[in-house]
């Protein structure tokens, strides 16, 4: 209708209020339509594992770690500055670990993750010991201190017999 009309609202108006008492959609029920809820496809709880998986696998290398490095006993015992490089040097470790990627670079050279990686995972208290006192014994201006501690860790077993 027009604004002529006796109406007070034009047709089209009354026409845009829906009907929500109506159960039919253009001649189906609203349980006809198919509707894929993509929280419950078993694509994603296949990714979903997948990351449970790869967080059972993280947790697995840093208590791994943290048994290798005697992490608790460093933590109770050592002083405080200690303990700061420790936990540091630590947390190089599992990042180094952790973090899938395809090379990892050290003094200026790619090496292969997997390579790295294994290294890391043979470190133990000795190594992050020896660490702390040749950073304690430089007098050298380290600008970059994460690739410096990773350096300093992957070269740790090479190196440290013949620091003492």
């Amino acid at each position: 209708m027009t604004s002529e009309s006796k109406e007070t609202e034009p047709q089209e108006v009354n026409d845009f209020v829906p009907n929500y008492n109506n159960t039919n959609y253009n001649n189906q029920s609203y349980t006809d339509i198919s509707y894929t809820n993509p929280i419950n496809q078993s694509s994603n709880e296949s990714e979903s594992e997948k990351r449970i998986d790869l967080m059972d696998d993280v947790n697995a290398y840093i208590e791994l770690i943290k048994d290798n490095v005697e992490y608790e006993h460093h933590m109770k015992y050592d002083d405080w500055q200690n303990k700061a490089l420790y936990e540091e040097l630590f947390e190089v470790i599992c990042e180094v670990v952790c973090v899938k990627r395809t090379t990892i670079r050290i003094a200026g050279e790619d090496y292969p993750y997997e390579f790295v990686k294994s290294k890391f995972l043979k470190l133990n208290s000795g190594h992050l010991e020896y660490v702390i006192g040749c950073m304690h014994d430089t007098n050298t201006k380290i600008t970059n201190i994460k690739a410096y501690m990773v350096t300093a860790l992957y070269n740790a077993p090479s190196t440290m017999n013949h620091y003492y």
